[in-house]
């Protein structure tokens, strides 16, 4: 098999998966996959922050903070921890679809519009290299997001505990 052959690929560009997933580390919102742990963690505080600007008012607006404040406290608590699980979903779930795609050895793609759709078989040295992205690069994002879940659900299940025992 020559070079042109391995080189040649009919999916365009912008339905390429690793094209996919250079755009998708580049963009502001999936990029906080592949940043530092620090700066990782100021981005979920950050959102974590506006997460209790929504849920508090709404917490406040059920129980009284001056009569019940463990119920208001937890209620706040529980309300981030999903508002900032919804959120980090949309980064999870993006990740995961890039990451099937360039697992996969075919490409599904779509030459003019939603009627023509086509099915490229990956050349082995793609498809290595799809895999070695997939290894090296997404997996850690995901295992990432997903320490970041179950960090929230512990805190929810903490918080729902606490609510069951002393509210």
């Amino acid at each position: 098999m020559n070079k042109s052959t391995i080189n040649f690929c009919p999916v365009p560009r912008e339905q390429q998966p690793i094209h996919e997933y250079e755009q998708l580390k580049e963009s502001w919102l999936f990029d906080w996959g592949t940043l530092a742990i620090g700066k990782y963690s100021k981005k979920i505080a950050w959102v974590c922050f506006w997460s209790l600007i929504l849920a508090a008012p709404l917490a406040m607006s059920i129980f009284s903070p001056a009569q019940e404040p463990l119920k208001f406290f937890l209620s706040s608590l529980i309300g981030v921890c999903l508002l900032t699980g919804l959120f980090l979903s949309r980064i999870y779930l993006g990740w995961q679809y890039v990451r099937n795609r360039l697992k996969r050895d075919r490409i599904f793609y779509e030459e003019s519009g939603w009627y023509d759709g086509q099915t490229w078989l990956k050349p082995t040295t793609m498809l290595n290299r799809d895999r070695l992205v997939v290894s090296y690069e997404i997996e850690p994002i995901l295992i990432r997001l997903r320490k970041t879940f179950g960090l929230l659900a512990i805190i929810t299940g903490l918080s729902s505990l606490i609510w069951l025992i002393f509210g």
